[in-house]
């Protein structure tokens, strides 16, 4: 599995507007993508205007050729630079080692 970690500083007032748009990519990656097994949007506690976006794909061409090519993804795109703080935005790949869900997951 792919997955990777977006780190986005949101423009102040823009909060709102940023979390309708990034929900609705969200969603249409996981509704319209096959490969898409998770996309989690989290807003970080210790940074105002800072969000995280932790996705998992199938494999590398999930991502780059199903999730980049959609329709959705161009929408979010296009917007993105509006929304975001200039240089505000990152990116972390890697390979999936172990992913929990609902039914597997542990509590200590």
């Amino acid at each position: 599995m792919f997955a990777l970690i977006v780190s986005l500083h949101v423009q102040p007032g823009e909060r709102e507007e940023f979390l309708r748009v990034i929900q609705a990519n969200a969603e249409a990656s996981l509704r319209d993508e096959p490969g898409c097994l998770r996309f989690d949007i989290i807003e970080q506690h210790d940074a105002e205007n800072r969000f995280l976006l932790y996705e998992v794909y199938q494999d590398e061409q999930a991502f780059y050729e199903g999730h980049r090519g959609s329709a959705h993804y161009a929408r979010w795109r296009e917007r993105m630079p509006h929304l975001l703080v200039e240089g505000g935005h990152s990116n972390a790949f890697g390979t999936t080692i172990h992913l929990s869900s609902p039914e597997t997951a542990t509590t200590s």
